[in-house]
């Protein structure tokens, strides 16, 4: 049976469990779990990380933890009692762990290795703490490493700043907001600004001396030295070096590594020098042979010098090597250094042996014991401690020191006799009282134990040595008395014995007789002479002599012989216990001279500070001794003296000293009488205060009165003690008469900054210290009314001195902060002087900080729960002194200008923080009763209004992100927990007071505008936290998002009509609530709306402005980031059904549709713009925004700004003419008028017209950049007019030379043509505005099919390609998926006059084949019937699929939806004919070249005229005679007569051309292929006998081309219009580059021998520049093939020989090499390394036939119109496609014929240009003009691989979809040709015909349209396509003269429009609305 746990209540998993068995848990090792039922070894409970799921588990997996209770029930809480840092490191940790797995995912690896060691740190110091076996240090030091170490993780992480206490988390809850606050600016500032160090240490370790010649030993002396100053500031560090120059006690890291301690921030400059100096210990010279001298001299050996300032960079200086230097002149050493670091180079040099000392330096800070800690491994391996010479800035009382520093400077010595100067060497003692030498107190240096004698070094030969050696002497105190240093003078000889001869001595004592120690300074001391054996050990012998020559001369002027040499010393005693003081011995010792008295005590003051404190406890009872002595005379003299004591402590280097004098006075005061004369003294110069002139003196009495009061107090309690608390009363009476005059004093007000407010200032900022004092005597509320008298007192005028104003101020804050402030008794009798005192400071805005300070700690004492009568009277005070006052101050300091300083910044924010603490401290104390009180306090309505938009606003100020650093949560969220509380309260009081009548606009607009930015807050967005801490936050406050939208729900209810005033104001506001994904929220908020929509129709009969205002809001929150997929679907169910009942439920469907839709494109846009790169689909997305904005919301303003982020990211794809085209819709807006526009997005304010040019300058910049020169052109005459009009001839001219250069560009510069594609996106998955629709693109430069489907497929990753071309069904439309389908398309130009105008060169008609195109189509070859296995093309017909789009390419993006789609079917003979025209117009268009001389190698005519020719004597056009020549045929289709005639035209005709080509082929055929001319010879003459031709007329080859106009207009660039093969003019054409290669071979022929025949002899592979301009070979659409397919199926020819569907590998690998690079593909064999562009000549050699491929060397009109026929085979079930564009038939000019009518699929009906009769040998043949006008049909593109195919035969076989224009055929009928029904004269020339220009060229590139197969391996041969329907031909075709602006300018202007099928309505330009 399961029972309710009593105790175990919380546990941890110690292994994981799976939960199998029934109702199990799953639980993982680690998680916490509550328990809340056991039965039989099971517990039943739920995961803390989990409440909502509950279940069983074993008890054995859980270990039980202590744990406290929570409302015990239902709804208990567990809290663990364990350590709160425990509890704080388990859920930190935690925390980290999910976030540091991030860190590996996101590559940041040096966080991620450095968390992982702080973790693994924390969970080792976690142990520690968990174990319990610590010391309380040990315990406290931990919790402060796992501290810090949780803080630097979680500001590493971005995480929450935590507030602690102790090192333990403190719940906001439990402490005031204030004291909060400066939790958290404590820990922020600790991190921000880490404190200076005062202290620093500078750390020194010797390693080597580098010398080439040692050989003896060193000592080296580290010191530092002041240059300023010219003297060391620091002892010395010693140490020895052995012969090798390292150090000797290598094992003892003391003696070669010290510490410089006690450095202040004073010595850290650049004056400041580390010396070294080295002396050898050796022969005297250094060069003497070994043996010379057995006796060892200290000689100089070298100096190094470093400034400090090259360690403040805080790198350690591991690997210093430092130069050595020496003396020029031994006698200078003792200023080496000084000569070093001044760089006087003529007085050293470097040493002889290029000596280098290696050092390794490092510099410390902070004091000693953090070092110790920070650097334990330096202390514990041992270090020696060089102190400052002297005290330490700061003396610390108990430091023993009492050391003597000597320094041993120089000496003046006679010859003695020798004619050399003597080598001197000084030996020191020091001798004892009693004669013996004291041991081991002589310290060379730290690093060396003392010893007992000092030997100087030698200066060879020099009788005025100077040393400047500096010693210590750490002498013990009971020593000092009666010693005396002895100093010994030798001359040490240089021969052989090396004898050291005593020649004089002198010594000093240490102390005089009368105490006093010896002074510091410089001492001359007599040199007495003395033999080498005299015996010195007897003192007693010359101790009586005298020692100084000062002392010498002054008691005894008769001259000495001894007095010529002298020895000079420097002596400085540094001692806590010695004194060289006689005035502080005097009064010392006052009772041995009570003469002295008055003297001594006068002299005190003269005494310097540390002899002061040195003595201190002895010279306070001196002084109170002698006060007891006598106190009449003595009084005021002890008094001054004992003031000049107390202030002396307050210097910074004594103030250690006070708790030396506080232990005086609670242990050693014995003067129990003092406190009289004390209080009387006192009194006398209070009362003296407002008399006296200099007022110093009174200042030093009142700055010391806190030590004066203590003393008064000790001494009356010593008083009571001793007489059990006589005269107590008498006491009182004292203390209060002495505050009066204090009262009396301070109330006195001086006029300026006079001597009495500066007494008025010192007696306030020392007067809170005493009230401690007072406490120790006088009860609580006693003491409180003394002080609250006293401050009461104060003058309250505000403009009296500032800094007294600032000292009274203080003086409060100290009386707030004080132990009697925080008892509440006497709190409640302060706080009202507290607060008087604020108010005035406050409204002056004076002194805020202090102010902020004092606040903060009134509210520290008043704690959160405290419901005690008297804080709840206190907090009645304050808000009705304070509340008004601390608004109006908040206002004001956040409203004042930012500080420019950081320091500044730093204080205002400081400032603005504790008065917004203090204001919501105040608030939270704030009860019911208070906020009645509160709002019952206001007389009228206006003073409520003020304060509650007072309040309101500074509440807005508060939720500002800049009030409170980033990581501050827990600030925030305390902060809007009191907001929200006072909230609830203040809306009665608006609900009561200004409704109805009394309705307020401000007051409410207010309050709805802090809700809603109170909602918005990124704190309170739940949803961006962790579950944690989401958890902790819904646990302690809810989520106060919800609280406050329902608050504000219920206030939109409340105002009834007043309604109507926040519409449309509100709905922004609203709808960015609505946007937090808080579903709760979202369903109290968003039927506001429908509320707003009610009230707006009733007001105005519609809702425009809600759907405005909503549209104009949704598009920047949206882009901003907020707002889902749910809110749309939530926000459109809501509101419908809201509506279902009303009676505007029609309009208001609209309305959610629309604003539905727009959400659907704003999320889409959205999610495009988080991609980096900018791609397809940001593009789209972008356009179909746009575009809804102009046709759809009708919004110019958001229209324009979506212009130019489409603009932008047209930039920065580079699509410079889609960005042309672009920016070209905000042109089209403006007008050439002078109208002023503001200021917009990144346009300054300036006039219609300067905005227009402006654009128009940008747009033809962005044309020219996108090779778009023709469009240009046309805005530069625009722009030019605009000039012209205004006589602006300076622009003009340099429009005109813009437009000149245009135009060169256009006929230099090569222009690539892009390819076509049509993409299909299918499937639910895509974005809305992609979704089902298919689309159209322009290609980038040489992308091709295989190049585009892989973009795409990149730029949908999770898309699935389309094997097939069909159209997908509905289930593909509804599939939850993303489906793409892409195929290639042609384009169909709308214009083709110039395509069809002679003499135009090719570089302008390039323009026009792939602009301004809204038409494109691709074929799909199909089988209809049965398929005749022996001839397929019977039963081949051809799919023709037309797409028309919503707007032409190129425009304003890259790709555009699909209009409409129509579908023709070409029958088999309608595709045999197209295939015919198609051969024939490439035949003369290779011809054409050949014979203007433009093709510089003949191989691309051979190649054709084999394939035609050989192909058909192997049955290649008989195949079309045994399809539709045959009787079944012509009697079962009697319709197709004239089809079938136009058929057998083309053949003859195809006879003619081969005929004239070979004549033409003769004169240019190179002699090596002299064979191959012949043989086609012999095969063309058995091809036309199959044909029954004989031989052609004369005519023919006589006049072989005819004009109809006269000879042709010929212009540069042009082929002439002769073909005959004399003619010469060699015309230079385009680089093969610029015209890609118009089809792929094919991969079979009719003649397959013959072709690979051919192919053998031509060559092998394709030269690398024509390979590079082929397109990859058709295929379906499949976004899985790797190679580019170009899909446009062509129609196909019979072929003798069946190929499988399959390509062989042969083929592949040439269809493979042909998509590489030029660098990359096989050159041709023949021709191995590529030639010049103008040589480059076309092979190929695939499989058994070639695919069709154009020849580079065409220009482009010829190649778009003259494409090679291609071989194609079939095979059963491949199907291939062919375009053409509106079903028009081209061929060249035949004999005279009837007329024929065209199929049923045309609408028009074709006419033969000039009929001429039927049988080839009876009349003669029309000969064929090749003019580029006949080329260029419409219908035959190169870009069509229908019209080009392999050289293998006249008829194309199917290799690849193909995409040829419409032949003119159709419009001949209306335009020129009139049709002649019977047979013509042979003589009539045969009209060219001129053709419609409804449509333009097909671009180059687009070779194909869409593929069908899922790859072109896998189908090579698809089959022709029929010609699409044709289109009407417009009764007003726009007309193309020379000029492009004509032809242009209706596109510009009004949109570009078709005319075809119709014309197409464009909005007109709209007029901007300024902007």
């Amino acid at each position: 049976m399961w029972i309710p746990t009593e105790h175990e209540k919380y546990g941890v998993v110690i292994a994981s469990f799976r939960g199998t068995v029934p109702y199990g848990l799953s639980l993982e090792i680690g998680d916490t779990v509550q328990i809340l039922e056991k039965c039989d070894g099971w517990y039943r409970g739920f995961a803390l990380k989990n409440p909502n799921i509950k279940g069983i588990f074993p008890s054995s997996y859980v270990h039980l933890k202590n744990a406290c209770v929570k409302n015990k029930g239902q709804f208990e809480m567990v809290i663990p009692t364990e350590d709160s840092v425990i509890t704080e490191m388990t859920s930190t940790l935690r925390d980290w762990g999910t976030m540091w797995k991030q860190l590996y995912v996101r590559n940041e690896g040096d966080l991620f290795h450095r968390l992982w060691h702080i973790m693994n740190e924390i969970l080792d110091l976690r142990r520690q703490v968990l174990v319990g076996h610590l010391t309380h240090d040990r315990m406290k030091d931990v919790k402060r490493h796992i501290t810090a170490r949780l803080d630097w993780g979680n500001e590493q992480l971005g995480l929450d700043l935590v507030p602690r206490k102790e090192y333990a988390m403190v719940d906001p809850e439990d402490i005031s907001i204030t004291e909060l606050y400066r939790l958290m600016e404590h820990r922020h500032r600790k991190k921000d600004t880490p404190m200076q160090a005062s202290s620093h240490h500078l750390f020194v370790q010797m390693k080597s001396l580098m010398c080439s010649n040692l050989g003896e030993e060193l000592e080296v002396i580290f010191s530092l030295f002041d240059s300023k100053e010219n003297r060391p500031i620091s002892e010395r560090f010693f140490l020895r070096l052995n012969r090798n120059g390292l150090p000797k006690a290598p094992d003892k890291p003391e003696r070669h590594c010290s510490l410089f301690v006690d450095l202040g921030s004073s010595d850290l400059r650049k004056d400041i020098y580390i010396t070294v100096h080295i002396i050898r210990i050796g022969r005297m010279g250094a060069g003497e042979k070994k043996n010379a001298c057995s006796v060892q001299y200290r000689r100089p050996f070298g100096c190094a010098v470093l400034s400090i300032a090259d360690l403040l960079t805080g790198e350690t200086k591991d690997d210093l090597v430092l130069k050595v230097y020496m003396c020029n002149t031994e006698s200078e050493w003792y200023q080496i250094h000084e000569n070093i670091i001044k760089k006087l180079n003529a007085r050293y040099n470097l040493t002889g042996s290029n000596a280098g000392l290696a050092v390794s330096l490092q510099l410390l800070h902070g004091d000693i014991e953090q070092i110790r800690r920070e650097y334990s491994s330096v202390f514990s391996h041992g270090v020696s401690i060089t102190r400052k010479l002297g005290f330490s800035n700061i003396i610390m009382p108990g430091e023993m020191r009492n050391d003597l520093y000597i320094t041993v400077e120089r000496g003046e010595f006679e010859k003695g006799g020798k004619s050399v100067a003597r080598n001197v060497e000084v030996t020191m003692f020091i001798v004892d009282s009693n004669g013996l030498p004291l041991k081991d107190f002589i310290s060379f240096g730290s690093g060396e134990p003392p010893a007992s004698e000092y030997h100087s070094f030698v200066l060879y030969h020099n009788n005025s040595p100077r040393w400047s050696e500096l010693l210590k002497l750490p002498i013990p105190v009971d020593k000092f008395r009666g010693s005396h240093i002895r100093f010994e003078f030798r001359h040490c000889s240089t021969k052989e014995k090396g004898e050291k001869k005593l020649f004089g001595f002198s010594f000093v004592p240490l102390m005089q007789e009368d105490g006093r120690t010896l002074p510091d300074g410089t001492h001359e001391l007599i040199v007495h002479k003395c033999e080498e054996n005299t015996n010195l050990q007897d003192t007693t012998r010359y101790l009586k002599l005298p020692f100084s020559k000062v002392i010498f001369l002054g008691n005894n002027n008769q001259t000495m012989k001894a007095t010529k040499e002298s020895f000079w010393i420097t002596s400085f005693l540094c001692s806590t216990k010695l004194t060289q003081n006689g005035d502080m011995l005097d009064l010392l010792k006052w009772r041995t001279h009570p003469d002295k008295i008055t003297g001594c005590l006068s002299k005190l003051k003269e005494i310097d500070g540390s002899e002061i404190v040195k003595f201190l406890q002895d010279t306070l009872d001196t002084l109170f001794g002698i006060l007891d002595e006598n106190s009449q005379k003595y009084g005021s003299k002890v008094f001054d003296s004992l003031v000049h004591i107390i202030n002396l402590l307050q210097d910074s280097k004594f103030h250690h000293f006070k708790p030396v004098m506080d232990t005086y006075i609670e242990s050693h005061f014995a003067g129990a009488l003092a406190y009289r004369d004390l209080i009387k003294v006192l009194k006398w110069y209070v009362d003296r205060i407002t008399e006296a002139e200099r007022q110093e003196h009174i200042q030093e009495v009142l700055k010391a009165q806190e030590y004066i009061f203590k003393y008064i107090v000790q001494s009356r309690r010593l008083f009571s003690l001793a007489t059990g608390g006589q005269n107590e009363e008498e006491f009182r009476c004292c203390i209060q008469e002495l505050l009066m005059s204090v009262r009396f004093f301070l109330s006195q007000e001086s006029k300026g900054a006079g001597a009495l407010s500066q007494s008025q200032a010192v007696f306030l900022s020392s007067f809170p210290a005493v009230y401690s004092e007072l406490l120790k005597l006088f009860d609580v509320r006693e003491v409180a009314n003394l002080v609250q008298d006293t401050l009461g007192s104060l003058p309250t005028i505000v403009h009296v001195d500032d800094s007294l104003q600032a000292i009274k101020l203080q003086c409060i804050g100290k009386t707030v902060e004080s132990q009697l402030y925080t008892n509440p008794d006497s709190r409640y009798i302060l706080l009202p002087v507290v607060l008087h005192h604020l108010h005035i400071h406050l409204q002056e805005q004076k002194d805020l900080i202090m102010c902020a300070r004092i606040l903060s700690n009134v509210f520290c004492l008043i704690k959160k729960n405290s419901s005690e009568k008297s804080v709840l009277e206190e907090i009645d005070v304050i808000v009705a002194s304070l509340l008004d006052i601390l608004l109006r101050t908040i206002l004001e300091i956040t409203s004042r200008p930012q500080a420019t300083s950081s320091a500044m910044r730093l204080q205002f924010q400081d400032v603005t923080g504790e008065f917004v603490a203090c204001l919501l401290s105040l608030l939270r104390q704030m009860t019911d009763r208070h906020y009645q009180q509160l709002l019952n306090s206001f007389n009228t309505k206006e003073e409520l209004r003020d304060f509650l938009l007072q309040i309101f606003t500074v509440f807005r100020i508060l939720i500002r992100p800049e009030m409170f650093p980033k990581d501050w949560t827990v600030m925030r969220l305390v902060a809007n927990n009191v907001i929200i509380t006072t909230v609830l309260y203040l809306s009665d009081a608006l609900r009561k007071n200004f409704l109805n009548e009394n309705f307020d606009y401000k007051i409410w607009d207010s309050y709805f505008y802090l809700a809603v930015i109170f909602i918005n807050q990124l704190c309170l967005q739940l949803e961006m936290f962790t579950p944690s801490k989401k958890k902790k936050v819904l646990e302690k406050y809810g989520d106060m998002r919800v609280t406050m939208g329902c608050e504000i729900f219920s206030m939109w209810q409340n105002l009834g009509e007043h309604k109507l005033h926040f519409i449309p104001a509100l709905i922004g506001p609203f709808l960015e609530v609505t946007l937090i994904p808080q579903p709760d929220l979202r369903n109290v908020m968003i039927p506001i709306f429908h509320d707003m929509m009610d009230w707006e129709q009733r007001r105005s009969g519609n809702f425009k402005q809600v759907e405005a205002k909503l549209i104009d809001k949704l598009d920047s929150l949206m882009s901003e980031g907020k707002g889902d997929e749910t809110y749309r679907e939530l926000f459109n169910s809501i509101l419908l059904k809201k509506i279902e009942r009303e009676t505007w439920r029609e309009s208001g469907v609209s309305l959610i549709a629309t604003v539905t839709r727009l959400m659907e494109r704003l999320l889409d846009y959205r999610d495009c713009m988080k991609m980096g790169e900018v791609d397809g689909k940001k593009i789209g997305c972008t356009v179909s925004l746009l575009n809804f904005y102009k046709t759809e919301l009708n919004k110019e303003e958001m229209y324009i700004r979506y212009i130019h982020k489409l603009y932008d990211l047209h930039l920065k794809a580079q699509n410079f003419t889609e960005a042309a085209y672009t920016l070209l819709l905000y042109d089209e807006l403006l007008e050439w008028s002078d109208r002023p526009l503001r200021e917009f997005l990144t346009y300054p304010m300036q006039t219609e017209w300067q905005r227009k040019e402006h654009l128009h300058l940008t747009i033809i910049q962005n044309f020219d950049r996108g090779k778009c020169w023709e469009n240009g052109i046309i805005l530069c005459r625009k722009i030019a007019e605009q000039y012209e009009s205004y006589y602006d001839y300076r622009n003009l001219s340099k429009m005109r030379m813009m437009e000149a250069s245009l135009y060169d560009k256009i006929m230099d510069q090569q222009r690539l043509e892009p390819e076509f594609f049509r993409v299909g996106f299918y499937g639910k998955k895509f974005p809305f505005f992609l979704r089902n629709k298919e689309f159209v693109c322009r290609g980038h430069d040489y992308e091709r099919l295989e190049a585009f489907q892989q973009r795409m497929l990149n730029e949908f990753p999770h898309a699935i390609a389309m094997q097939h071309a069909n159209q997908p069904d509905e289930t593909i439309f509804q599939a939850e998926a993303q489906y793409l389908q892409i195929y290639a398309v042609t384009p169909i130009p709308e214009s083709q006059e110039v395509l069809q105008r002679e003499g135009v060169p090719d570089n302008i008609k390039s323009f026009y084949k792939v602009n301004h195109i809204w038409k494109f189509r691709y074929d799909r070859p199909f089988h209809k019937g049965t398929k005749d296995k022996e001839n397929e093309f019977k039963s081949l017909w051809v799919e023709r699929t037309s797409l028309y789009l919503v707007q032409s390419l190129p425009g304003i993006s890259r790709w555009f939806e699909v209009e409409k789609r129509e579908v023709v079917e070409m029958s088999p003979l309608e595709n045999a004919i197209e295939v015919l025209e198609n051969k024939n117009q490439q035949l003369k268009a290779l011809i054409s070249q050949c014979q203007t001389r433009q093709m510089q190698n003949i191989n691309p005519l051979t190649m054709c005229l084999n394939g035609v020719i050989d192909a058909a004597v192997n049955g290649g056009v008989s195949r079309y005679q045994e399809a539709f020549f045959v009787k079944d045929y012509i009697l079962s289709h009697p319709e197709d007569g004239e089809k079938i005639a136009r058929l057998r035209e083309l053949m003859l005709e195809q006879a003619q051309i081969l005929e004239f080509g070979l004549a033409v082929h003769e004169k240019f055929v190179p002699q090596d292929m002299r064979p191959l001319h012949k043989k086609l010879v012999d095969q063309f003459f058995v091809m036309k006998s199959s044909f029954g031709i004989q031989e052609f007329p004369a005519c023919i080859q006589a006049s072989p081309v005819h004009f109809p106009n006269g000879s042709p207009r010929v212009c540069r660039n042009s082929a002439p219009a002769s073909m005959s093969p004399d003619g010469t003019r060699v015309i230079p054409r385009r680089s093969p580059l610029s015209y890609p290669a118009v089809n792929r071979y094919s991969s079979s022929s009719l003649s397959s021998q013959a072709s690979a025949e051919v192919s053998n002899i031509t060559g092998q592979s394709e030269s690398s520049d024509e390979v590079f301009n082929m397109q990859p070979s058709p295929s379906t659409s499949s976004l899985s093939s790797t190679h580019s397919a170009s899909p446009n199926v062509t129609s196909s020819a019979p072929s003798s020989a069946r190929a499988s569907p399959l390509l062989s590998d042969k083929h592949k690998h040439s269809r493979e090499n042909s998509c590489l690079s030029p660098r990359d593909r096989p050159c041709s064999a023949i021709y191995p390394t590529p030639v010049e562009p103008s040589q480059r000549t076309l092979f190929n050699h695939i499989g058994d036939g070639a695919l069709p491929r154009s020849d580079p060397n065409l220009s482009a009109p010829e190649k778009a119109v003259n494409p090679t026929p291609s071989s194609w085979s079939l095979d059963s079930g491949k199907e291939a496609k062919n375009m053409s564009d509106g079903g028009k038939l081209i061929s060249p000019p035949v004999p005279p014929r009837p007329t024929q009518t065209a199929s049923p699929a045309r609408h028009t009906t074709p006419v033969s240009p000039s009929p001429v009769g039927r049988s080839p040998l009876k009349g003669s043949v029309q000969s064929f003009t090749p003019s580029p006008v006949e080329y260029n049909s419409p219908g035959l593109s190169s870009n069509s691989p229908v019209l080009s195919g392999s050289y293998s035969s006249g008829i194309s076989s199917l290799s690849r979809c193909s995409t040829s224009e419409t032949s003119g055929f159709e419009n001949q009928a209306n335009e020129q040709s009139v049709a002649m029904p019977g047979p013509v004269p042979v003589s009539v020339p045969m009209p060219v015909p001129s053709f419609s220009g409804s449509e333009e060229p097909v671009r180059k590139e687009s070779k194909t349209p869409p593929p069908y197969s899922v790859y072109e391996r896998t189908l090579r041969r698809p089959v022709p396509l029929p010609h699409s329907l044709s289109i009407p031909v417009t009764s007003e075709p726009p007309a193309l003269p020379p000029k492009p602006l004509a032809a242009r300018s209706s596109h510009l202007e009004n949109g570009t429009r078709r005319t075809e099928p119709g014309p197409r309505p464009r909005p007109l330009p709209r007029k901007v609305s300024q902007l």
